[in-house]
């Protein structure tokens, strides 16, 4: 038996209001099939896979100042979709699956995408970072407003959560162990 999709709604600063829907593999037309009228609609599934339909599939329509639009997603791995609105650029910085995408909060407009080679678990934005911090489960990474990488960071052990934590980046590993570092540089902080 295959679960229905699920639903989110998230308010941001600035009258930004969003709306995720999404499910696993081959339940498009589910995810899809209360989907508003009206802003612009695109599909960023064919980035990820030629057929994204045969994903998981998630979609994310968004009411603001600047009007409405939607964007669609495709993951290889059931996920829960999950954004962030990085303010001081002006961007909603989407993580899914393997994949982060900048997208401009106004328009809807793809700034940048980011691919990892492990799933997103974590994207964190700051007005006091000049770069949005990422946390695979065995890389840390931060992307500048360009999507351009910042700095990187591998890890020997699968990461299973991150914090911004009194300016550090809090890490914690599969096997119990705290990793903390410097956001701004991605260093060992004490």
């Amino acid at each position: 038996m295959t679960a229905e999709p699920r639903d989110g709604t998230v308010v941001y600063p600035g009258g930004i209001r969003a709306r995720w829907r999404w499910g696993g593999s081959g339940q498009a037309t589910a995810v899809f099939a209360l989907s508003e009228a009206g802003g612009d609609l695109v599909d960023h599934g064919t980035l990820v896979a030629d057929n994204p339909d045969a994903r998981c599939r998630a979609e994310l329509r968004v009411d603001g100042p600047g009007g409405a639009w939607s964007a669609r997603f495709a993951s290889t791995l059931n996920d829960e979709p999950a954004a962030v609105y990085w303010d001081t650029t002006g961007l909603l910085v989407v993580r899914y699956g393997f994949h982060v995408y900048g997208l401009e909060a106004r328009s809807g407009t793809l700034a940048w995408l980011h691919r990892s080679a492990t799933p997103i678990l974590a994207v964190i934005a700051s007005s006091r970072l000049r770069h949005v911090l990422v946390q695979s489960e065995l890389e840390t990474f931060a992307l500048e407003a360009d999507g351009a990488v910042g700095w990187r960071i591998a890890h020997s052990d699968v990461v299973t959560a991150a914090d911004l934590v009194g300016g550090r980046l809090v890490l914690t590993s599969y096997g119990g162990q705290h990793n903390v570092l410097d956001p701004a540089t991605g260093r060992a902080a004490g």
